[in-house]
This record gives structure tokens, sequence and C-alpha cells, in this order.
């Protein structure tokens, strides 16, 4: 048993080790570690169809499908463009458009949301001369903050809802008790705040901006449609455990009907623009994470982190959410959710507590921390990559000066009121 462990724990750090220093073949790296674990007995190869999380393949896949089409319709734009509009100053457009990326996120990817809202914030800086780095910095942890809000906002959230069973309504309410929406809510509200603070300073009058037309309201329509059946599907009493997954393809698969039959051309491009690596590397971490639940080394995990914190509910919940905080500032934090949520779960039990504030904990670490490094997530180095590819520098202090207060408002918020509503 402890040669398992120690088996499948090196090939997970090593896998790990390659994810953090490497944005090429991940996928490919990840499907090697599971190769070695069944090449080493650490699992049998019937059990890897068993191990993936068909339910939130399904949300990632069709959710990823519906919002590249959201993107295409120009919705979200239009709605940018007449903010800036509207708003007195630049400070005040800057705010606002950060805002509205926050709100975009929580129902669209993080990195289709900057690549839907950073264009304007490059053209209000071109216009009035000034540097849109802050800007875009804002817009991109401003798509990150809100992933963790609903549960098809990004991956970890549907990781989440995919190993405890959560429903669409479960991120609003959950068992009589206001949940993760709520604490993440009150971050955002503390990190719109920090960034009043650094836009307070650009009081230039705004620069009127053409609304660029919408191309079509249809992908808005199949959006809302999804995310009401979600919630309705919350009341349907089943067996069948992969119904969120079901109804996000189905509207995935709708999309794609109504594109093919108006331009295939756009229909064939949605496809080639699919994140197929994410989706293999998500497929692969859930196999890896089995592994390493199979062989002990969750168990082990836990029991060292209830010795750290003296088996203090309060001491391991705060040990969990900064531990979170730290680890996403540098790295991805998909398979660090996907192998902290048995963590969660285990030392619940030992703790005889409701396993929902170690998770939430976990969660809010993970999404909201990614904000402090250029580094720390995708929508962050996309944001960083636009800012290079029209001309600007943005170093890691530029990004780190914005992004560690905005984390840690956001995240402080957050914390204190996930652990008020669930263990006070």
């Amino acid at each position: 048993m402890v040669n398992e462990r120690l088996i499948a724990a090196v090939i997970f750090l090593a896998v790990y080790g390659f994810l953090v220093s490497s944005t090429r073949y991940r996928a490919l790296a990840v499907w090697v570690g599971v190769l070695l674990y069944l090449a080493l007995d650490v699992i049998p190869i019937a059990s890897v169809p068993a191990l993936i999380n068909w339910n939130v393949m399904g949300i990632f896949a069709g959710t990823l499908i519906v919002t590249e089409l959201f993107i295409y319709s120009r919705v979200p734009a239009f709605l940018a463009d007449g903010l800036v509009n509207r708003s007195k100053n630049v400070g005040l457009a800057a705010l606002f458009v950060c805002i509205l990326s926050s709100a975009i996120s929580a129902f669209v990817e993080n990195v289709a949301t900057v690549l839907i809202v950073a264009p304007i914030a490059l053209e209000i800086a071109r216009k009035l001369r000034t540097s849109p780095v802050p800007f875009v910095i804002g817009i991109a942890v401003c798509s990150n903050l809100q992933g963790a809000a609903t549960l098809i906002g990004d991956p970890p959230s549907m990781i989440l809802a995919g190993f405890t069973g959560l429903n669409f309504n479960d991120f609003f309410f959950l068992e009589g008790r206001p949940s993760i929406f709520f604490s993440i809510e009150l971050g955002a509200i503390a990190s719109f705040l920090v960034l009043w603070v650094f836009f307070r300073r650009y009081r230039q009058a705004t620069v009127p901006i053409e609304k660029r037309p919408v191309e079509t309201w249809f992908p808005t329509a199949i959006l809302i449609s999804m995310v009401v059946g979600l919630a309705l599907s919350s009341f349907v009493k089943t067996e069948f455990s992969s119904l969120a997954g079901v109804i996000c393809m189905a509207f995935g698969l709708i999309g794609l009907g109504w594109q093919a039959s108006h331009s295939r051309t756009k229909a064939t491009s949605v496809l080639k623009e699919f994140d197929w690596d994410t989706s293999a590397l998500l497929a692969g971490i859930f196999v890896l994470v089995g592994g390493l639940e199979s062989s002990g080394c969750i168990a082990f995990i836990a029991e060292k982190v209830m010795e750290i914190g003296a088996s203090n509910p309060f001491n391991i919940y705060s040990i969990l959410v900064w531990l979170s905080v730290f680890v996403s500032a540098f790295v991805d934090n998909v398979p660090y959710v996907t192998a902290m949520i048995p963590v969660g779960q285990t030392l619940a039990s030992s703790l005889g507590i409701t396993s929902y504030v170690l998770l939430f904990g976990i969660l809010i670490g993970a999404c909201i921390g990614g904000n402090i490094t250029p580094i720390g997530a995708a929508a962050n180095i996309v944001g960083v990559g636009l800012l290079k590819k029209n001309g600007y520098r943005c170093s890691f202090w530029d990004f780190a000066k914005i992004g560690l207060p905005f984390t840690l408002a956001g995240v402080g918020a957050a914390y204190w009121l996930t652990w008020l509503v669930w263990l006070r």
C-alpha cells in the first residue's frame, strides 16, 4: 500500500510539475501519467471510464460551444460599448467594463470573456493616448472573479458539482443557507472597491465609441434557455447523475445546428476553436486523482493537514483557503481543485462537520487566488498577451500591484462570509 501510494504521488507530482512549467502538450502529459498508472498497476484499465466525470465533461463541452456562439453574436461587445458611452469619465468606464466582464464570466469561459471585452479598453486607451495596462489587468482579474459563483462559470465549479452532486440552484441556496454565490458576490464588491481606487485618477471625459451592431440575438436566447434549463433541472428528482451535462450538451448541439444552417463556415470554425486540449486534460486529471484516492494518497494528505491544523475546524478551513490562494497564484487551478476536493471531503468527515465549508473555501481560494500574478490563470496570460501584441509591456509587478490587493480583498470577504454561514 505504501509503495502504491508513493508511486501514485510521484507520477502525479511529475505530471503536475510539467503542467506548471509548460503550456504545450499538457493533455499529452496527463495521459502519459495515466498510462504509467496502468503500467504500474496503480489502477486497473477497466476503471478508467468510471473515474472520468462525464457530467462535468458534458457541462464543459456544451457550455463552451454556447459561449463561442455568444461571442460571434457580438452581444457582449454591444453591451460594453453602451456602458462606455454612458460613463462620465474614463475611470468609471473602465470600472463598468470590468464589472461587465465579471458578470459575463459567471456564465462564459474566462478567456473568452477577456477576448470579448479587452479590445474596448484598448480602443479607449488609444483614443485618449493613455496606457491600457491597468484596464486590461482589471478586465482579466474580474473575468476570473465570478467563475466560482455559478455551476457553469468555470471548470473548478463544474468539478465541485461533479464530485458532490450539487445542482445549478445549490450554488445560490443550499440546505436553507446562502451558498457560495453570495460569498463570491461579497468578495466582488470588495474587489471592485480596490479597482476604483486604481481607476479614480482617470478623470478624462470618455470618447464616444461606435456601437458594433449585434449580428443575432439567438445565441443569447440559447444561453439564457440553458441557464433556465439547469435551474429547472434542480427540481427534477432523478437517479441519473449526468442530467446537467446532457442539458448543456443538448443546447450546445442546438446552437451548433442553428449556426450550421446559417453558415457552415462559422459552424466549422466553432468546432476548430473548441478547446479539445482542455477537455482531454480535464478527463485525464479525473483519472490521475482517482488513482491518488484509491492508493491512499488523499487520506494521507488529509491526515497531515489535520495534524498541522490541530484538528481545529477553523484552522483547517483557513489552511485550505490560503493554501489554495498561494498555489493558484502560480499554477492552473483545475488539477489543484480536482486533487483537493477529496481531501476536503475526507477532512470534513474526520472533523464531523459539513464538507461544504471546506470545499467552498478551496474553490474561493483557487478561483480568486489566480488573480495575484500574470501566470496564475489563463485569462491573465491572454490579457498580457493582448497588451504585448498591441505594443504595451506588462511586468510581473504591474500585474501584482493590482492583482494582489484585488485578491486579498475578494478572498478575505468571501472567506469570512462562508465561515459565518456554514460553521459559526
